[in-house]
C-alpha cells in the first residue's frame, strides 16, 4: 500500500518534510511507500514551482478539497491555520501530522485533541527533536537509572534573528496569527523535551518581554498599507508577542526546572541546550552539536563527551559509519519514519495531539503567570 500524503505549506517546514519523505525509501527500506501527492498553498504560481521542486504530483489552493482525498495530512502552515484543516482531516478519518505548537491558543489545541480522540487514528505534533539520536540515548540513560534520582532540568533556546529592530514584521510577530513569540515557537520544544525526558510540568512562574514594539513591513506599498496612503517602506505593524521568555517550573516528582528562550540573544543562531542533574550523574546536550552528549557518571570528576554515532545508537545504523555525523534535517526523516510506520500499522504514536495539548497548557500557564505575577498550576 502506498500512502498518499497531502501537505499544507511549502516554505521552511514544507521543504524539511518533503526532503524527509524523499529520503525514506533510500535509508529506511522498511518504511511505508509514500507518494508526495498534493501540495497546498494560496499563491498558484509559487505553489506550482514548489510542487515541481519538492516532488508533488498535484497542487491545490483549497485544503478542504484535499483532506478526504489523501491517506495522510501534514499541516505545516502558520499556527493560526492549524486547527480547522487538521480537525476536518480527522473528521474524515485521515491521520494528521501538525507542526508545533499545536495551535495558536489552548482552546484550539483542545478542539484538535478532542477531534483526535474521536477519530481514533494516529496523530503527530511535530516535536522532531525527540528523534535526535543523542536525545534518544539520553532517554535510555535516564530510564536505566544512570543519573539516579532526577533533581533539576534546565532548558534554554536562544536565537538572534530579531535583534535588528529593522528586521521585517511577519506573522510570527502577531498574537492572533502565532499565539505567542519565542514562548511558543522555541519554548514548546524545550517543554516537550522536559516532558519526554523527565515528566509533566505541574506549575510555573513565567515572565515575557517584548523588546521592539513595532517592525517595518517588507516591500509594503501604499495600496497594501492597512492605514492607506503611506509611502512604500514606511509602514510598520505592531509586535504583539514576546521576544523572550523565562520561567521557573516544578515537574512531577518535585523536579526543579527552568525554561528560557529568546529571539534576541546576539550571537546565538539555533542554540538549544538542556541540562539534567540527578543524584548519580548529569547530562548536557546542545542542538548546535547534536551528535554529542556530555555525560557525568558516578565518581567521574568531569563530563565525558559521547559521540552518538555508533551503529548501536538509535537510528544511526540507517546512515553512515561511526563518526560520520548526521544533521538537523535527519531528525525529520526519523520523525516521518516513526509516524508513517504507525499510520501503516494503525498503532499509537508519540508525540501525538495529546502531547501537543499538554505542552500548550504549559504555554498558556506561563502566559497567565506573566499576567498575574503569580505561580500558576498547569491543568
Amino acid at each position: 500500500m502506498t500512502l498518499k500524503v497531502g501537505v499544507l505549506g511549502y516554505r521552511f517546514m514544507g521543504k524539511a518534510h518533503a526532503n524527509a519523505l524523499a529520503r525514506l525509501p533510500m535509508f529506511f527500506p522498511d518504511a511505508p511507500d509514500v507518494e508526495r501527492h498534493t501540495l497546498i498553498g494560496r499563491d498558484e504560481e509559487a505553489l506550482s514551482e514548489a510542487a515541481d521542486r519538492l516532488g508533488f504530483s498535484y497542487t491545490s489552493t483549497d485544503w478542504a478539497e484535499v483532506v478526504d482525498e489523501v491517506d495522510v495530512f501534514y499541516n505545516l502552515g502558520p499556527n493560526f491555520v492549524h486547527a480547522d484543516p487538521s480537525i476536518a482531516a480527522l473528521e474524515a478519518g485521515v491521520p494528521v501530522l501538525c507542526e508545533k505548537p499545536l495551535a495558536a491558543n489552548l482552546s484550539d489545541a483542545e478542539r484538535m485533541a478532542e477531534a483526535a480522540r474521536s477519530a481514533d487514528v494516529p496523530t503527530a505534533t511535530a516535536f522532531n527533536y525527540r528523534f535526535i539520536p543523542a536525545i534518544q540515548y539520553a532517554k535510555g540513560l535516564i530510564e536505566d537509572g544512570a543519573l539516579g534520582e532526577i533533581h533539576q532540568f534546565r532548558g534554554r533556546y536562544l536565537q538572534d534573528w530579531l535583534v535588528d529592530p529593522d528586521a521585517p514584521w511577519s506573522w510570527r510577530n502577531d498574537e492572533e496569527l502565532a499565539g505567542s513569540g519565542a514562548l511558543g515557537d522555541l519554548g514548546a520544544h524545550t517543554i516537550d523535551l522536559a516532558r519526554f525526558l523527565v515528566g509533566d510540568v505541574e506549575r510555573v512562574s513565567g515572565h515575557l518581554q517584548t523588546f521592539v514594539d513595532e517592525r517595518p513591513v517588507e516591500g509594503a506599498t501604499p495600496e497594501e498599507s492597512p492605514e492607506g496612503g503611506e509611502a512604500a517602506g514606511d509602514e510598520t505593524r505592531p509586535v504583539t508577542v514576546d521576544d523572550a521568555y523565562s520561567a521557573q517550573a516544578e515537574l512531577e516528582g518535585d523536579v526543579m526546572a527552568t525554561f528560557e528562550a529568546s529571539r534576541f540573544a546576539n550571537g546565538h543562531k539555533n542554540d538549544h541546550i538542556i541540562e539534567i542533574h540527578g543524584s548519580e550523574g548529569s547530562l548536557k546536550f546542545s542542538l548546535e552539536r547534536l551528535n554529542e552528549l556530555e555525560v557525568l557518571r558516578g565518581e567521574n570528576r568531569g563530563y565525558e563527551t559521547v559521540l552518538v554515532t555508533d551503529e548501536s545508537d538509535p537510528y544511526v545504523e540507517h546512515w553512515w559509519p561511526p563518526g560520520h555525523v548526521i544533521g538537523w534535517e535527519h531528525t525529520f526523516v526519523h520523525e516521518n519514519y516513526e509516524f508513517l510506520s504507525a499510520v501503516k500499522e494503525g498503532e499509537e504514536y508519540h508525540p501525538n495531539f495529546a502531547d501537543g495539548v499538554a505542552v500548550q497548557k504549559v504555554l498558556d500557564a506561563i502566559e497567565r503567570s506573566d499576567e498575574s505575577g503569580e505561580w500558576v498550576q498547569v491543568e
